[in-house]
């Protein structure tokens, strides 16, 4: 139905937009290069198009006629990748078929695909991403796989307007005209996307090879503004010619794929260019820290982010880098469960409150500092039923996070069933951990932090599903600047030591 319930191992980080759509991590990057908002209707899976359509089944939709993947599941397909364009807020609906052609599963998809360009003629443009493999032995790129790749498209019905050609290395003169001729496509229309330093260059390597001028010129859209890069290119400049640098420990238990906190990465990086600091990041496993090595693994580093997640597996590491940040005044960012397990964390250490721990992890504690919500101990459902998307938060006058925002209210997006318990708010407060951002209607804590600190918080949203090319989030932004506060006050010190 929805990614939100799928392993991150085999998914990667589930993304959560402003309505509280769980989805791909993909719109996370559509957000981030457009910096406009995605909602429940941009992402679509089979799950939910085959629930639609039994659905309607179930209402007597279909008058008892036999319910079939041709025309009622390839209707509904065609009907989402419409939604949008139907609103008309839009010059362009820009649809992803995910997986491979051939695929099963995307039988139905490239089958809409066909009956679309069908029906709309000119107005509908088909773009084929294919692969150049590079054969190291001989050094050559071939362009077979795409060849073939075509042709099984064209099987099924379906002619690539324009190829988009992945490659590690430029294509040699006359491939284009080549795979033009096998593939029945303009020689113009065959674009090559070879391997970037970064995925920011992706645009504008796009833009050296025609391909915003083919697709224009291929639906018949005339008169077209020229594209305003200004603010992109002065990104890529911040981005890639740094005047310092900064190493942050990124401590999760799903660091052995990146993608699991891919947001996460992204912001740091907008946020080191904002900063002209290039962001090292040091990807620790949550599971292998303990009070015996915490001070190896994270020793040195200027900033630590502890990530989100679910469940008991390498809580306990968390604790432990978050109780190392705190003792030893290092800049400290702990989103989601990592908010909660600072509060953990303090609960223990500072308060003596031995067994202070979730519910999530010990439903028996009798110190629950962290619980589950009210209106989450009722669902059995696991998918879509956490609290999600945008709530609103109002924050404390004074406090690091009002330096941090610069206003009162805010907004974030949310994806947890778990918060802060508020029984101990005032106990927490005494002893110096505030709650300095709280939810106005359900008074639910949002933000934490600690006084006597540089600069630590925990915030129970998301605040990386936020951070766009164009507007790096300010939290992401605060840490980095902090994080490299440290570190020049780390090598002055250094300095000082080696004259000394």
């Amino acid at each position: 139905m929805d990614p939100g319930t799928l392993n991150p191992y085999e998914h990667g980080e589930c993304y959560v937009t402003e309505d509280g759509a769980e989805t791909d991590l993909d719109l996370g990057h559509y957000e981030r290069f457009l910096d406009v908002h995605t909602s429940r209707a941009n992402n679509v899976t089979t799950g939910r198009i085959y629930q639609n359509v039994i659905n309607k089944e179930r209402r007597g939709e279909f008058l008892g006629k036999t319910v079939q993947v041709i025309p009622h599941i390839t209707d509904e397909i065609k009907s989402h990748i419409q939604a949008l364009g139907r609103k008309g807020i839009y010059d362009f609906v820009i649809t992803e078929v995910g997986g491979t052609v051939g695929d099963i599963e995307s039988l139905p998809y490239v089958e809409a695909i066909r009956q679309l360009k069908w029906q709309k003629g000119r107005d509908c443009l088909t773009i084929h991403l294919t692969l150049l493999p590079y054969l190291g032995t001989t050094g050559e790129l071939k362009t077979k796989p795409t060849q073939h790749s075509v042709k099984e498209l064209l099987s099924l019905g379906v002619q690539p307007d324009v190829l988009v050609c992945r490659t590690e290395h430029p294509m040699v003169k006359g491939m284009k005209e080549k795979i033009a001729l096998f593939c029945n496509v303009d020689a113009t229309a065959v674009i090559e996307s070879r391997d970037a330093d970064t995925i920011y260059d992706v645009p504008m390597l796009m833009q050296e090879e025609g391909l915003d001028e083919v697709v224009l010129r291929k639906l018949g859209v005339a008169n077209a503004p020229e594209p305003d890069l200004t603010s992109w290119k002065d990104f890529l400049r911040r981005y890639k010619n740094p005047t310092s640098e900064v190493h942050i420990g990124l401590v999760g238990k799903y660091v052995e794929l990146k993608d699991a906190y891919k947001s996460i990465k992204e912001a740091l990086e907008h946020a080191g260019a904002t900063n002209e600091s290039k962001v090292h990041i040091k990807w620790v496993h949550s599971e292998k820290l303990t009070a015996k090595n915490v001070a190896k693994h994270l020793g040195g580093l200027s900033g630590i982010l502890v990530a989100p997640g679910f469940g008991n597996r390498g809580i306990e590491g968390k604790i432990e880098a978050i109780k190392y940040a705190r003792e030893n005044k290092v800049p400290f960012l702990g989103i989601c469960l990592g908010m909660q397990a600072a509060v953990i964390e303090f609960g223990r250490n500072v308060l003596g409150f031995a067994d202070a721990n979730s519910t999530e992890m010990n439903a028996d504690t009798a110190h629950p500092v962290i619980a589950m919500m009210e209106d989450q101990k009722e669902i059995e459902n696991k998918g879509g039923t956490m609290r999600l998307g945008a709530y609103p938060c109002k924050i404390t006058d004074g406090s690091l996070a009002s330096k941090v925002y610069q206003r009162k209210d805010i907004t974030e997006r949310h994806r947890h069933r778990f918060e802060f318990n508020n029984a101990f708010l005032n106990t927490y407060k005494k002893a110096g951990m505030v709650a300095t951002g709280i939810n106005p209607q359900g008074k639910l804590v949002e933000i934490v932090e600690i006084k006597d600190h540089p600069w630590f918080m925990g915030v129970q949203f998301h605040p990386e599903y936020r951070s766009t090319v164009a507007k790096p989030h300010p939290l992401f932004v605060h840490f980095v600047a902090a994080a490299m506060k440290e570190g020049a006050v780390a090598l002055a010190v250094e300095s000082v030591a080696e004259k000394a």
